[in-house]
């Protein structure tokens, strides 16, 4: 086969146009390019032979001319269809057939090792094409093979002795884990967002704690008269049940129904701020059990009058004792609480520039972490003057038992025909459901709380930043553990012809850029020595305890003897110094600075009373020499139960630059860690305390109307008497006073 060929005068990259076509047998015309094509030959370049080497090219595609694939000439238009299928089906001498190719007409392949039929149709097919995944998926499998090669032959080139080198020079550290899956937006519930009230103004805490303190002597001398009170109205029960006769005119009925109607009175003008207040509350639809204590008094009261009047219950007294003890605890309830605030308040103010405990979302691991951090005590007076948890309990379950009381005590008067036992039965039931550790259950809690830590200088925010869950951390830094004062400096050693100055110099400014605790030390040091802080550039933090930066050209690492070891500076030989900062300048050792750290007496407990509540310690610390195996070795703390991020990490974790909750948790006016762990811990128990005291009280009072409907409507007036509706009201309130109790001892 041969043509003629035209020279081509545009670009070597275009194909030689052919002059002469080449007839098949009927006289058909085809170039020799789609000729070639078919038979997997490249056409031949200008001056070229084509009885050279054969390369494979796809089929083309010419005006007018449209080649086949093998197997699909029924998609040629009728005219053009090649007469003579067998000349076009065979295969050129030379060319062999590929695997897997398919013979025309769908038959299976035959075994290659037996010659082909003479005379039989041989078709070669094209070239299948595989699909975009399939190469994908080829692809990613030929990488990872030749990446597998490569990690393990570089797994063989390293040295035993250089890991076990490393992992005993460079901390271990505790990584975060992955957070959960999120699930599908159809099967997650999403809570909706609770209606928040408008937030009472923020003032001041010194303006606060003067307002709390007006009165305050006054409300507690009211305290003492009200106890008063509630003892004679508590004697004139006891007396006929101990079996004492009471001189005349007392031994007369109707003279004892109105001296505990007068008693009652008398109380119930002593506690009249509390009971204003909690008519205000009522009237904002805000009930408490202040509130069933008000309906109590005042239904006892009418109770008594009718009773004085009718004397229908065969001798049984009204429940003014039962009303009085209720009364007394909650205004006693309310001078804890005011004592509590007025002291937090004053802790507060104590300090221009306090530190701040905020409990923020997810800080790390996924958990909330309760964070100490300096700044300005916002949003805390506003705090102070929201509602306390037990109120808010106290909000959804009073309005119940209120209407409880009421349905129960219309069925067991009016809806068995004795309407007139209808104030009876309210007296009852009002009486029974007015707790007598309602108002205790935060009021002393938070009182004895806030006594314990304005001791150690910290104050409460109120209930908003004790509103804390459970499983939570807190971040423990530098001067948490070591306050100024409990890391000194026991001598310098300067080596080679470095200047003193100058080591100082450069030491303090890594020290200070690092933003270590160590800073204050060094800062005095500086001074002392007469050195200047100087300009660092490219300050980098190491994993193995140490800083690098670079002064004025000089290239300074900072750091522990194991991070000298790291980066391979020769120290000198014998070195026994524990807790030391080094100083190499140019990788030569330029100083040793020996240290010696003591812990404050009040860490251990600290710590133990945070790992008791399940508040877990996490190390944010940034100076290198405090990392675990330090604070386990030297003053035996528990620091496998503590978290030890990486440095990355625990830098990011002490930034002051970070974003924190808006809710305050405390204020703290100390350093240490010891008022940081004791605000922490004491808001997590006052949460407990009152949740569990308000719980506590909601359920004896749900029990006390439930037997007072049943004992009145079977007139049970001796099972009924005052007496033992005293005694079960002091019965859940002992329980409430143990929590109280137990809240600040820790």
């Amino acid at each position: 086969m041969s043509g003629n060929d035209r020279q081509n005068t545009n670009s070597p990259n275009e194909l030689i146009d052919l002059k002469s076509l080449v007839k098949d047998a009927d006289g058909g015309g085809y170039e020799l390019d789609d000729i070639l094509a078919e038979y997997g030959v490249s056409p031949p370049r200008a001056g070229g032979d084509v009885s050279g080497p054969v390369q494979p090219t796809p089929p083309a595609c010419q005006s007018g001319k449209v080649v086949a694939f093998p197997g699909v000439s029924s998609l040629l238009p009728e005219d053009e269809e090649p007469e003579d299928a067998d000349q076009e089906g065979e295969t050129p001498e030379g060319v062999e057939p590929e695997d897997g190719e398919l013979e025309e007409d769908g038959d299976e392949p035959e075994d290659s090792s037996q010659p082909p039929p003479s005379g039989g149709d041989k078709i070669i097919e094209f070239p299948e094409e595989e699909s975009a995944l399939g190469a994908l998926f080829k692809d990613l499998k030929s990488r990872a093979d030749h990446y597998a090669d490569q990690m393990f032959e570089e797994s063989e080139k390293i040295d035993p002795e250089e890991v076990r080198r490393l992992e005993r020079l460079i901390p271990g550290t505790d990584q975060e884990e992955d957070p959960e899956e999120e699930q599908e937006d159809g099967l997650r519930y999403t809570r909706p967002p609770r209606r928040q009230e408008p937030p009472p103004p923020d003032l001041p805490p010194q303006e606060l704690a003067r307002r709390y303190a007006r009165g305050l002597r006054g409300l507690r001398l009211r305290v003492l008269l009200l106890g008063l009170v509630t003892a004679l109205a508590v004697a004139l029960l006891l007396a006929p049940a101990a079996g004492l006769t009471l001189s005349p005119p007392l031994d007369e009925y109707p003279v004892q129904v109105s001296v505990c109607a007068l008693l009652l009175a008398a109380g119930m003008l002593l506690g009249l701020d509390v009971l204003v207040q909690a008519l205000l509350r009522t009237a904002r639809l805000k009930f408490g059990m202040d509130t069933l204590t008000l309906l109590s008094c005042c239904f006892t009261l009418a109770d008594a009058a009718l009773l004085a009047v009718r004397q229908d219950r065969a001798g049984q007294l009204p429940y003014c004792a039962a009303s009085l003890a209720a009364l007394l605890m909650t205004v006693h309830g309310a001078y804890h609480k005011r004592c509590g605030l007025r002291l937090s308040c004053k802790t507060a103010a104590a300090s221009a520039h306090p530190y701040l405990v905020t409990l923020d979302r997810e800080k790390w691991n996924g958990r909330d972490t309760y964070v100490k951090w300096s700044g300005l005590p916002d949003g805390f007076g506003s705090q102070v003057q929201m509602d306390d948890g037990a109120q808010r309990i106290y909000r959804l379950v009073c309005p119940l038992l209120a209407l409880a009381c009421l349905l129960f005590s219309l069925l067991a008067s009016v809806g068995l025909g004795k309407g007139e036992h209808l104030c009876w039965c309210l007296s009852a039931t009002f009486t029974a459901a007015a707790a007598l550790g309602g108002s205790l259950a935060f009021g002393r809690t938070f009182h004895l709380i806030a006594r314990r830590l304005a001791q150690d200088g910290a104050a409460l925010a109120g209930w908003p930043g004790a509103a804390g869950r459970r499983g939570c951390g807190v971040l423990i830094c530098d001067t948490d553990l070591f306050p100024p004062g409990f890391v000194e400096l026991n001598g310098i050693k300067v080596f080679g012809d470095f200047p003193v100055e100058r080591v100082v110099g450069y030491t303090a400014t890594l020290i200070r850029d690092s933003g270590s605790g160590l800073g204050k030390l060094f800062h005095d040091l500086l001074r002392s020595q007469g050195s200047i802080f100087r300009r660092a550039e490219q300050l980098a933090c190491y994993e193995g305890g140490g800083l690098s930066a670079l002064i004025r050209g000089d290239q300074v690492l900072v750091g522990s003897a194991a991070f000298m070891n790291l980066m391979e500076i020769p120290l000198p030989p014998g070195l026994n110094v524990k807790n030391a900062v080094f100083c190499a300048i140019d990788g030569e050792l330029a100083g040793i600075f020996a240290l010696s750290y003591s812990l404050p007496d009040t860490v251990f407990p600290s710590l133990a009373a945070l790992l008791h509540e399940k508040v877990s310690p996490v190390l944010a610390t940034r100076d290198f020499n405090i990392i675990p195996a330090m604070l386990q070795q030297r003053f035996k703390l528990a620091a496998d139960r503590m978290d030890f991020p990486s440095i990355q990490r625990r830098r990011e974790l002490s930034a002051p630059e970070q974003e924190h909750s808006a809710a305050l948790t405390a204020v703290l006016c100390r350093e240490g860690l010891g008022p940081f762990a004791d605000a922490v811990v004491g808001a997590r128990r006052l949460r407990r305390a009152a949740r569990l005291g308000a719980a506590v009280c909601c359920a004896g009072s749900a029990l006390g109307i439930l037997l007072c409907a049943y004992l009145t409507s079977v007139d049970a007036y001796v099972s009924l008497s005052p007496l033992n509706l005293l005694v079960y009201l002091f019965t859940w309130l002992l329980p409430v006073w143990f929590l109280t109790d137990g809240a600040p001892r820790y």
